[in-house]
């Protein structure tokens, strides 16, 4: 798990690739990097955290109006300064990347005996010189350049491209890997997380699987996997850039766990406000949904599975129907027997966790048209792709460990599991109001 920022502005854009990364620190301390088109590429990289590559930047005097910047966690060699991101191909093109090209080793060979020279041990690298001998061959179309070599890669991958003789134009393309857009007044932006971006937009643009697109200035350009110009709606955030701040706090774990009764308070406002709960808390038509299943299945990872695996003895204890929690990275490499009558819930804070979304797709592969996302991002693309939601209120969960976003789930879990055996008559009006009264005690 990588962090990713990129700018095009009328601006120097240094100081909000630098606070962008700030922000996604959380995905990747090992070590960070820039790059900026300013009369060619110039690149700046250190080992460690962003306070470093803040340092360096300043003491190089780095300015430029078109950049792209990365905070890396490792997963392809060491956390080196040559192993860090942004990568570069002949000084002309650069990349950064979040993700896994599970074919790099293939297409090394392959560029190896194009007279390719690697300098680092990263499947990135790949993509860079992949990147860079499209355009020599595509009229130097940075876009084509781009979309010619992201169909020869297999894995997951959300990358933000520059080339040094195009210095308004940034092009990025995503699959399997969250990216989105920011869109500002004269100026544009990408990155892996919207608290990248809080501080100079909340103007949100989510790209699909697949998509590549093509920023400027003024305009945005997506297309779809197949090449196709396609239109993506966007979107207001609801979160705000001092939502994301640590305050009076020592760290954010400290922080967060001092949130949870807000968070706590938040996500349950709408669900207890009388003494009766209302379908309607999980979609338009979770009425039609309830009255139709006979077994619930969550596909989860990490935090999120723990939280499934408490609601699993829930769901079976108190609304007496068959339930099991999957780890979502597991689910989708075995063969499973679909209930088509089977409620699907994914758990994730996110809504964009690769694995979780891997396994929502495969659920409705099989047949599975009962699907229920429980998250804490609205626009995110877990809940996008669900029939139900239900969303948590969490806010930004920075800390490694989980802490508000956990206990949030666990509370939109239970609601669920009142509903269902509400709806099984397993739950009278007296006990209903009872457990309605104890959530509203409970922040």
């Amino acid at each position: 798990m990588c962090g990713i920022v990129g700018a095009v502005a009328q601006r120097n854009v240094v100081p909000i690739l630098l606070e962008g990364l700030r922000r996604l620190e959380y995905r990747g301390y090992d070590s960070a990097g820039l790059v900026v088109v300013n009369n060619g590429l110039q690149r700046v990289r250190s080992i460690g955290r962003v306070a470093s590559l803040t340092s360096a930047t300043t003491a190089q005097k780095t300015h430029g109006h078109l950049g792209i910047a990365h905070t890396r966690w490792a997963t392809h060699g060491a956390p080196t300064e040559h192993n860090a991101h942004p990568h570069v191909s002949h000084d002309d093109i650069a990349v950064v990347h979040n993700g896994i090209i599970e074919n790099h080793e293939a297409l090394r060979a392959q560029l190896r005996e194009l007279g390719y020279v690697f300098t680092s041990e990263t499947d990135t690298e790949v993509i860079v010189h992949l990147i860079h001998y499209h355009f020599h061959h595509a009229e130097h179309d940075l876009l084509a350049a781009v979309q010619l070599a992201v169909a020869e890669l297999h894995g997951a991958y959300a990358i933000g491209v520059v080339a040094q003789d195009a210095p308004h134009r940034l092009v990025c393309a995503r699959r399997g890997s969250p990216l989105l857009i920011g869109l500002g007044i004269e100026e544009n932006f990408i990155a892996s997380d919207v608290s990248a971006l809080l501080p100079v937009t909340q103007k949100i643009i989510y790209l699909e699987e697949g998509d590549v697109a093509d920023i400027g200035l003024l305009t945005v350009a997506i297309y779809d996997a197949s090449g196709v110009r396609v239109e993506r709606a966007s979107h207001i955030s609801e979160q705000s850039s001092e939502m994301a701040e640590l305050g009076n706090y020592r760290h954010f774990m400290q922080k967060e766990i001092h949130e949870q009764p807000r968070a706590l308070a938040d996500t349950l406002h709408d669900a207890v406000i009388g003494d009766s709960l209302l379908p309607e808390l999980f979609g338009f038509d979770a009425a039609e949904v309830f009255a139709h299943i006979n077994a619930v299945t969550i596909l989860a990872c990490g935090t999120s599975y723990h939280a499934a695996s408490v609601a699993s003895y829930w769901l079976e204890s108190l609304a007496g129907i068959p339930c099991r929690a999957e780890i979502a990275s597991e689910y989708r490499y075995r063969d499973s027997v679909p209930n088509p009558n089977a409620l699907v819930i994914t758990l994730s804070q996110s809504g964009e966790t690769a694995d979780t979304l891997a396994a929502l797709n495969h659920a409705k592969a099989l047949g599975h048209q009962y699907t229920l996302s429980i998250c804490n991002v609205p626009e995110s693309a877990l809940v996008r792709q669900s029939r139900l939601r239900f969303l948590t209120r969490a806010g930004p969960e920075i800390g490694v460990a989980s802490t508000k976003a956990f206990t949030t789930q666990l509370a939109a879990l239970f609601l669920l599991t009142l509903l269902l055996a509400k709806q099984r008559g397993r739950l009278d009006a007296a006990t209903e109001a009872a457990y309605i009264q104890s959530l509203r005690e409970l922040p």
